[in-house]
């Protein structure tokens, strides 16, 4: 017997928790599969069956292209969703650090390569875009020893762009709305670009600021050692002093 009450000890007399979010104990209880995971493994599930849905009957049959958008749309609703929730409900995972970003990625690259197979978006987009990426991925890791670069404003902003532009070519546009896409997709280009150059700039600041840290700590260490050996001797030499002034 612990003592506890059985509201306490979570036993049968046991009553929910009010007002918190979902009660973050009986949340944690998930582990793996809680929501925000769950939304992160439909979304890498979404990656294929959007493939194989926009290439159907050749690539160009408005109905299938339909289906594929709703495939896209409803994986890019689950990216604001997810990190949302994992957060905000205490739900981070070493899983959705690693799956959350690739799925990100992944759903993004397949559209942006499927649509240039298919010969709708030019491939010099694809590409531009794909680099900055994979860049700004390789240069988290540059400077993650050092400091995180935080998401900006810009970078969230960049993310619409590219998912409403790319959704836009993925259906099966013309006239103006088919011009209009065309536009949105080149305002993605210019903050994916943007953006990658604020994020360069950061990562170098940051990395800047970070051995500047180290190289300080290393010297404050190096002058406090110092400073101990330095006492170290005078007490040494006033006991050898007193000793001589003994005898």
């Amino acid at each position: 017997m612990t003592g506890a009450p059985a509201s306490a000890a979570g036993g049968p007399g046991a009553k929910p928790a009010r007002g918190g979010k979902l009660g973050t104990a009986a949340v944690n209880q998930a582990g793996l599969w809680n929501i925000a995971n769950i939304l992160t493994m439909v979304r890498l599930l979404l990656v294929p069956g959007f493939v194989l849905l926009l290439f159907h009957d050749g690539g160009h049959d408005p109905v299938w292209r339909s289906f594929a958008w709703a495939a896209f749309a409803v994986a890019m609703i689950t990216d604001l969703f997810d990190g949302h929730l994992a957060r905000a409900y205490d739900l981070v995972t070493d899983f959705g650090k690693i799956a959350d970003p690739i799925a990100d990625k992944a759903i993004m690259g397949a559209a942006l390569v499927s649509l240039s197979v298919l010969g709708d978006l030019p491939w010099w987009i694809t590409g531009v875009i794909l680099a900055r990426e994979l860049g700004i991925t390789l240069m988290r890791f540059w400077v993650i020893r050092h400091a995180v670069i935080p998401a900006s404003r810009g970078g969230k902003l960049k993310t619409l762009a590219q998912g409403t532009a790319a959704g836009m070519y993925v259906l099966a546009l013309t006239g103006p709305l088919a011009t209009l896409r065309f536009w949105v997709m080149m305002v993605a280009v210019v903050l994916t670009v943007v953006t990658g150059l604020d994020y360069v700039r950061q990562a170098v600041v940051l990395r800047r600021r970070g051995i500047a840290a180290e190289r300080a700590a290393a010297a404050g260490r190096s002058v406090a050692a110092g400073h101990r050996s330095v006492a170290t001797d005078v007490r040494v030499a006033r006991t050898r002093n007193a000793a001589e002034a003994e005898r």
